[in-house]
C-alpha cells in the first residue's frame, strides 16, 4: 500500500483585525429623515453586525445610536451584507467621551 501526500489546503486570510464578541443591544440608524431600528448581534473594536431587514447596501454610510446608558453615537459604513440576516458595518465612535465607555464594554464581553 502506497500513500499519497494530501493536497495542500489554503485557508483564506481572515479580514477582521479583531475577534467579534457576542453582544445584544438595540441600534437606531439615521437614514435620511427616517429612523430604522436594528439589533446588534456581535461587536468588535472596529465594527459590529446589525440584524436589520431589509438591509442597506455595501458602501452605505449612516449615523447610528447604540442604545445603552448613556447612548453611544457612531458613524458607520456597511462593509458586508448577509441577505435575510443583516449587515456588517465598520464603525467609529463619534464622541471622545464615549470611547472609554466603548472600551469598557468590549473588555467586559467574552469572545464569540
Amino acid at each position: 500500500m502506497t500513500t499519497q501526500p494530501l493536497p495542500e489546503v489554503t485557508i483564506p486570510n481572515e479580514r477582521r483585525r479583531f475577534h467579534r464578541k457576542k453582544f445584544r443591544a438595540k441600534l437606531e440608524i439615521e437614514w435620511g429623515s427616517a429612523i430604522l431600528t436594528g439589533e446588534v448581534r456581535d461587536i468588535a473594536p472596529g465594527g459590529l453586525f446589525v440584524e436589520i431587514s431589509p438591509p442597506l447596501w455595501i458602501g452605505a454610510e449612516f449615523r447610528a445610536r447604540l442604545l445603552l446608558k448613556p447612548v453611544i453615537l457612531l458613524n458607520c459604513t456597511v462593509v458586508r451584507v448577509e441577505p435575510g440576516k443583516g449587515i456588517g458595518v465598520k464603525m467609529e465612535v463619534i464622541e471622545e467621551s464615549a470611547k472609554t465607555q466603548m472600551e469598557a464594554l468590549l473588555m467586559s464581553l467574552s469572545a464569540a
